[in-house]
């Protein structure tokens, strides 16, 4: 696989610096190249949200640091999580005197260096902190075992409603509430169709046969439900729908959020064949579509595939899922 890197080791660092000269709106911080900031000055005692994870999500995670989205950012290495250093500097530069609520994605390291974080952070700094854990994803445990289920592009609805709680002023307890509810009511589904690679080791993260694909992928290239044979757009699309429809409750009237992710390597013709589909099978079970978002929002480098994410809105989440959103990689006017 082609790439276009000078030292694989470097590409991390010097994304981040590319990122933040490309974009004045967001600036690094002098304590730690990892952490991520927004640019303009926040109003005291508004409540920060802090997100992170590995690098190779682009835009997810440091694109959503904006106005009406995240306040900071922690940046790790291509699918590892940040340690707990640029955390907590980031937890320090954002915090306006009415703490932070770190969201982030049901993974080992990220669960155990968040954690790390925030007890380094109220030992310390004297920083309150809420820790919001995302587990969208239907195909990596049992609805019996949700508890188990990592969190993949749902992440973006999560922050997305947490960061105009904030901007809203919310309190501290209440944007965690507001995440936590978000990500109870959010499902993802997703399908391989072809590997990403690592720059360190250019080797494929999976294989496949030309006519195989992978249904529920992981973003790190985690094995998935089943390989099966490669089926049609309308095929996967309904795979990955009903299969959301069925771990969660979702009834006729109600109005969701629907997201149509790309992998990497996915075109947007594929992506709108796929949310065609989708808006299909709403439409049949009387389910509204609120807000639609189709493009990449969460990826795996540049892996073939899409997920599709649903999130159950009621009144409350409607009115924050429309607020004014303005990040480098994601606005929403």
């Amino acid at each position: 696989m082609k790439k276009l890197i000078n030292n694989p080791n470097d590409v991390v660092d010097e994304m981040i610096d590319g990122y933040v000269k490309a974009h004045p709106q967001v600036r690094q911080l002098e304590e730690n190249k990892r952490s991520i900031v927004i640019a303009s000055e926040t109003r005291e005692n508004k409540v920060g949200i802090l997100i992170g994870g590995g690098s190779g999500h682009e835009p997810a995670f440091m694109g959503y640091v904006g106005k009406g989205m995240a306040d900071g950012v922690a940046v790790g290495n291509i699918f590892a999580s940040p340690p707990p250093d640029p955390i907590v500097e980031a937890t320090k530069a954002i915090d306006k005197g009415n703490g932070v609520v770190y969201i982030y994605g049901n993974y080992a390291g990220d669960i155990m260096n968040f954690g790390m974080a925030a007890e380094l952070v109220e030992l310390e700094e004297d920083i309150d902190v809420e820790l919001v854990v995302v587990n969208d994803d239907v195909a990596s445990a049992p609805h019996n075992e949700i508890e188990k289920r990592r969190g993949i592009a749902g992440e973006f609805f999560v922050t997305k409603a947490a960061g105009a709680a904030a901007e809203k002023g919310y309190s501290l307890k209440e944007v965690a509430e507001v995440a936590k509810k978000t990500n109870d009511v959010t499902r993802t589904m997703g399908v391989g169709l072809s590997p990403c690679y690592l720059p360190q080791t250019n080797e494929p993260s999976f294989t496949l046969e030309d006519n195989e694909m992978e249904i529920g992928l992981g973003h790190h290239g985690e094995p998935g439900v089943e390989k099966g044979e490669l089926q049609k757009a309308d095929k996967v699309a309904d795979r990955l729908v009903y299969d959301i429809l069925n771990d969660i409750t979702i009834s006729k009237g109600d109005k969701v959020a629907v997201l149509i992710n790309g992998l990497g390597s996915t075109t947007k013709m594929e992506l709108y064949i796929v949310f065609r589909r989708v808006e299909q099978i709403l439409k049949e079970e009387g389910i509204e579509i609120h807000r639609s978002y189709v493009g990449n929002y969460s990826t795996s480098l540049e892996m073939g595939g899409c997920s599709v994410t649903l999130t159950k809105l009621d009144d409350e989440l409607v009115e924050l899922i429309d607020l004014v959103a303005d990040c480098p990689m994601y606005a929403q006017l």
